[in-house]
């Protein structure tokens, strides 16, 4: 028995080193296509920034004494310490996309930047052009000046993608060029604060300041992402990688260089995460699609029909698993066509069809305060009166019950406050204080409903157990 367990232990570890990738092969063929990018900037106030990074003197001490003193040498490629008045000089990637030699990278990489010089593999360094960029995704595309016959990278695409495969990158982490690292797809569809149009592919690729901007490889050679962030606490590597899809990405290059700007789809809704309890007071067996908070005015969702309380459940045929699934969605979607959409209203599922109009700029939400007369008590916890009608029109609603206080009860825990504008109780209007007392006294007891209010100017739902 013991001879046997001895064997078998013996076989089984030439067999997983076998089963492990070798990327050898496909670094030769991609490596030369992969290019470092330095730039050459004025340097303005504040702090300066290393790799397409930004960085301070906290974060500089957080490396290893060894880069310390490289990056504050005066003979650094860097230009020395942060903060000195000579031209800041910075690295990252990118990759060459076409052989007449556009090359994609990210927007932090280039922006500000007076000169940019492109060096391939070859050694050779050619100067580069901006042809336009797109911070919204952060994302830039270059022109190699005088480029003729240059290597090409292949692109796959991002939408095949499955977590637990392998991927590797290739990129230049501190200046050291052509630094091949692998790992797998951690997860896909990620949405960052910094921006919810861009559905993140999380890798545990070790990726660091330099990487920026550079490709992130399959097992079949293509790009399938540009890395663009980290997670991290010390300005290092931490294990959390993400990318920009190549699929997104190549739909921004081909905008930026046919058309100069990006244009995305909209919807001009807000919305918000379905959690366990708003399932239930919805009727959902489980948590699933975007709630609509809000439909703002004159918007593509107002004009197709769409609600504030629709839930929608699938765009196009494909489903909506978590809020975050419907941006990306949207922004893909080719301005002045229609999208199908799926939403659960009233408990039932409708289809409605909703032409999507432009992105347009970020749009400030007002805020304004409730006056003080005719309030009421409700057994709820908390105190509400009449909506003036000039609040009414500064938020854009056309009822409701403002709340003047609010006491420990089943509002307060249902994260209700003061100033808050409740337009719906369980899934019924409420456009007055008489509304909302008829609304309160055949509410369940027991089980979870749905709240809408308006606070500063935005649509939440919330839920709460009478």
């Amino acid at each position: 028995m013991i001879l046997l367990a001895f064997v078998l232990v013996v076989w089984s570890v030439p067999g997983a080193a076998r089963s492990l990738p070798d990327f050898t092969e496909l670094v030769e063929e991609n490596a030369d296509a992969v290019v470092n990018i330095s730039t050459t900037s004025t340097p303005a106030a504040g702090n300066a920034r290393f790799h397409g990074m930004p960085f301070d003197e906290r974060q500089l001490d957080q490396l290893p004494e060894f880069f310390q003193e490289f990056f504050r040498s005066p003979q650094s490629p860097f230009g020395g310490a942060p903060g000195s008045s000579q031209p800041r000089r910075s690295m990252g990637s990118g990759f060459i996309v076409s052989a007449d030699g556009y090359v994609l990278t990210n927007n932090h990489v280039v922006e500000g930047a007076d000169e940019i010089i492109v060096r391939l593999n070859d050694r050779r360094e050619l100067p580069a052009t901006l042809v336009g960029t797109d911070p919204r995704s952060d994302m830039a595309v270059l022109k190699i000046e005088n480029g003729d016959d240059l290597p090409v990278v292949k692109t796959g695409r991002s939408k095949d993608l499955k977590v637990g495969e392998w991927v590797f990158a290739i990129g230049s982490p501190f200046g050291f060029d052509y630094t091949v690292t692998a790992g797998i797809v951690s997860a896909l569809g990620r949405s960052l604060p910094s921006e919810n149009y861009v559905p993140f592919i999380q890798t545990d690729v070790a990726i660091n300041p330099g990487n920026s901007g550079g490709p992130l490889f399959n097992m079949d050679g293509e790009v399938i992402g540009i890395n663009s962030q980290i997670y991290t606490r010390s300005g290092g590597f931490m294990g959390v990688s993400f990318a920009i899809p190549i699929d997104d990405a190549m739909s921004v290059f081909r905008q930026i260089r046919d058309k100069g700007v990006v244009s995305r789809g909209w919807l001009g809704v807000l919305i918000q995460e379905v959690n366990r309890d708003l399932a239930e007071s919805f009727g959902l067996k489980r948590p699933r699609g975007a709630l609509i908070a809000e439909v703002m005015a004159g918007s593509p969702a107002e004009a197709g029909g769409l609600q504030s309380g629709d839930i929608v459940l699938e765009y196009d045929g494909e489903d909506i698993h978590l809020s975050s699934d419907l941006p990306p969605m949207v922004g893909r979607t080719p301005v002045g066509e229609s999208a199908r959409l799926t939403v659960l209203r009233g408990g039932k599922e409708i289809t409605l069809d909703v032409e999507i109009g432009q992105l347009p700029d970020e749009r400030g939400a007002q805020q304004a305060a409730p006056s003080d007369s005719n309030p009421t008590t409700a057994p709820l916890g908390l105190t509400v009166e009449p909506l003036p009608t000039d609040l009414a029109d500064s938020i854009g609603v056309s009822g409701g019950v403002v709340v003047t206080d609010v006491g420990r009860g089943p509002a307060y825990n249902a994260g209700i406050r003061a100033r808050d504008v409740i337009t719906e109780i369980n899934r019924k209007a409420v456009s007055s204080v008489e509304d909302f007392r008829k609304v309160v006294r055949a509410l369940p007891e027991g089980r979870a409903v749905s709240v809408r209010v308006v606070r500063q100017g935005r649509a939440i739902y919330l839920v709460m157990k009478p």
